[in-house]
């Protein structure tokens, strides 16, 4: 439960996060204006001193003889003139105090009475007459409205019944609306304080504040209080998946098998540290295994939690524990190599060719990634070498003066191409990560940073190779689908399969924005075009730069409508993918759709 809540917590709490943010600025800036201005005072001319009322003036009841029946009546004054103003439930009507004639309310004697109540240097336009405006909501009647020329925009609002002056609009006013639009989250008649958005946004609050102290209880654990000296020794035995016993490490009870093998030199692969949020560090339990937590459902399929496979970091050493490990010695092997090639493949696809200082051996398989040691380091930004025709593309981005990292890391990559292919050279394909360009800015990525800062002759350090994702051993039909840097595996698996004569149908769909993002489009045509059974397909999501010889359109998409929606044998493919989240779990889902089972799916989701 633990990772849905987490994820629940994180979109809900943007959501609630950005409503304090309007809550807090609206209110601040509703506090920062004029308060004579947004009341509408600062052209508002001084109310009359109370007059004497005239003695030749008709008494209210001979009045009301001929207007008909009224529940209350008043008198007052209508600029020099005496009226009386008579009430029948929310009908006003107005009446000459000495002529008893009824007072309408026209268009000269509405610019006059706002004439009368502005003191400012603007001149009065046309009224208008009203049905209703939002500038003074709470009006239910008919009414006029009389702009003035003056710096604030002012409007004079008169009841179009009584002649009475209802408000002072201007431009302030109108910005504190907005704000306090903002503020009370009622976007329709913005009057009501108590309106369901808010209340909403309260209960939401309430329910985020609740989530975070429980995710902060739940992140941890009564063993991580007790020092390690007070804890009792367990044993960890580490074996290979051919059964081949590796390691036997001493850890103190509960430990994390993560953590247990790191503080042994025994390094599994991981790029959260131990989060549980990659899903990099997967071992198999030997024996009855614990149940899987939410972690290990989130990362690991159905079919390996079956057979014992779980999250290294999510799963504590209560007792002496025996697991298996893929990768074997490579954990804790370190290799160098010497960047010989950096070629900008695309804008921000970058391919390093690496020659290890040991020749690699027949585990490097298409589909294996390795993990490449990135050190600390502190680089000014121009040490990104940017191609002249890559230059607009990044002259887009706003990345720091200096790039730093502040604790050495790993970071997972694939190879490009098979070993056998390239004399013995590791093909890696990364995407440069330029971190969050909005307000909340964050660096760019550490691996991806480091790596574009690679050049030719540099030394890099590396495990592995490790992973699982490789092309199974027969002659079903194979479609390939990905997009992104999950070209990598992708290419890697093909070449292999071509190389060695494949006879099998196999069908590579890749998805880009636009053509300028896809990689080694010309090479997988020039494939596409020596071997009949491979097929090549460029699908682009953005149109502007398609030509008509291209597809368009989402990848998974592309695939199903020109391929899979007509197969007659699905049940008869294989199928790889590897790409951006998103294209990964609507890919996935697609297949699920169709009914093909999860057995005959390969994927590499580069474990985000």
């Amino acid at each position: 439960m633990t990772p849905w809540m987490r994820w629940l917590h994180k979109w809900v709490g943007l959501l609630i996060g950005l409503q304090f943010v309007l809550w807090m600025a609206s209110g601040l800036m509703m506090g920062l204006l004029p308060h004579d201005k947004v009341q509408g005072h600062e052209f508002r001319a001084h109310a009359p001193a109370p007059r004497a009322w005239p003695a030749d003036v008709l008494a209210a009841g001979e009045v009301l003889k001929q207007a008909g029946p009224a529940q209350v009546i008043v008198s007052g004054w209508l600029l020099d003139r005496p009226v009386y103003q008579a009430l029948d439930g929310k009908r006003q009507r107005l009446f000459d105090a000495r002529s008893g004639r009824a007072v309408v309310i026209d268009r000269e004697l509405a610019r006059a009475l706002a004439v009368a109540s502005y003191s400012g240097p603007g001149k009065p336009q046309t009224p208008i007459l009203l049905d209703w405006t939002q500038e003074v909501r709470d009006h239910q009647a008919r009414s006029w409205r009389v702009d003035f020329d003056d710096a604030q925009d002012t409007t004079v609002y008169l009841s179009a019944q009584t002649g009475e002056v209802l408000e002072h609009r201007n431009s302030t006013w109108r910005l504190f609306d907005v704000f306090w639009m903002l503020h009370i989250m009622d976007y329709a008649n913005r009057s009501n304080f108590n309106n369901p958005l808010v209340i909403g946004a309260g209960i939401g609050g309430l329910w985020l504040a609740l989530t975070g102290v429980w995710l902060l209880v739940a992140s941890f654990h009564l063993r991580e209080f007790v020092p390690q000296r007070w804890r009792r020794a367990r044993e960890l035995t580490v074996y290979a998946p051919n059964g081949g016993k590796l390691r036997t490490v001493k850890a103190a009870a509960g430990d994390s098998v993560y953590v247990a093998l790191a503080r042994n030199g025994l390094q599994l692969p991981s790029n959260c540290g131990g989060g549980q949020s990659c899903g990099l560090c997967e071992v198999r339990y030997r024996g009855v295994p614990p149940a899987p937590t939410a972690a290990d459902r989130a990362h690991l399929s159905e079919s390996k939690l079956k057979i014992g496979h779980r999250l290294a970091c999510n799963l504590p050493l209560d007792a002496d524990m025996e697991v298996e490990v893929a990768g074997g010695a490579s954990l804790w092997t370190e290799h160098e190599a010497t960047v010989e090639r950096v070629i900008a493949v695309t804008p921000f696809l970058r391919e390093i060719v690496l020659k290890p200082a040991q020749p690699p051996g027949p585990e490097y398989q298409p589909g294996a990634y390795l993990q490449v040691h990135v050190p600390d380091y502190e680089l000014p930004c121009d040490r990104i070498v940017r191609p002249d025709e890559h230059h607009g593309d990044w002259a887009a981005l706003d990345l720091p003066d200096t790039l730093s990292n502040r604790e050495a890391v790993r970071r997972s990559y694939s190879l490009s191409l098979p070993i056998d292919a390239t004399e013995g050279r590791l093909t890696l394909l990364a995407r440069f990560s330029p971190g969050r360009q909005d307000r909340k800015r964050q660096p760019p990525g550490k691996g991806s940073t480091y790596l574009y800062t690679l050049q030719p002759g540099d030394r890099v350090n590396f495990s592995g190779p490790f992973g699982d994702f490789a092309i199974r051993p027969n002659a079903r039909e194979k479609v390939f689908i990905g997009g992104g840097a999950g070209m990598a595996p992708l290419r890697a698996m093909i070449h292999s399969l071509l190389s060695q004569g494949a006879q099998e149908r196999i069908h590579y769909w890749y998805g880009a924005r636009v053509l300028r993002d896809a990689p080694y489009v010309d090479e997988m045509a020039l494939l596409a075009q020596r071997n009949a059974n491979f097929s090549w397909h460029l699908v682009l999501s953005e149109a502007a730069e398609c030509d008509d010889a291209l597809v368009r359109g989402l990848v998974h998409e592309a695939a199903h409508d020109r391929l899979l929606k007509d197969h007659p044998a699905l049940l008869d493919c294989d199928f790889y993918l590897c790409g951006p989240p998103a294209m990964l779990a609507a890919t996935r889902q697609l297949l699920h759709r169709l009914g093909v089972p999860d057995e005959q799916v390969a994927f590499d989701d580069f474990k985000i």
